[in-house]
């Protein structure tokens, strides 16, 4: 898939879409999903154009690899979670339900989330 510059973060990336920030520096922005799916729910994107977390290994620099890791954890930090848990999900492709072609991870925490998966 390549990679849509008009995508939704691509747009709060360049400052096109306001976006209700948790955390910034030079590697990452989070900010609070505007659609939760628990009380504390917060997306983590990586300033660059990576579709998936393929291309982002593939092809970030060493520097942005470390630095966007770096910034998921000080972001759950930062919000008091690592004492009663979040979990951390990125969706990939049509399968996974990835809504915006950009990479992002969801930290989702503030109560019992159940099993991963129903079966």
């Amino acid at each position: 898939m390549a990679y849509d510059q008009n995508n939704i973060f691509a747009m709060i990336l360049r400052g096109d879409i306001p976006c209700d920030k948790v955390y910034e520096d030079e590697f990452a922005l989070a900010f609070n999903d505007i659609n939760p799916q628990a009380p504390i729910h917060a997306l983590v994107i990586p300033k660059g154009e990576y579709v998936s977390m393929a291309d982002f290994s593939a092809n970030a620099p060493a520097e942005l690899l470390n630095g966007f890791f770096r910034a998921v954890g000080q972001t759950a930090r930062n919000l008091g979670l690592e004492k009663e848990g979040y979990r951390l999900i990125a969706n990939t492709g049509e399968n996974a339900h990835q809504e915006v072609p950009h990479l992002h991870f969801h930290i989702l925490s503030g109560k019992k989330l159940g099993p991963m998966l129903t079966r």
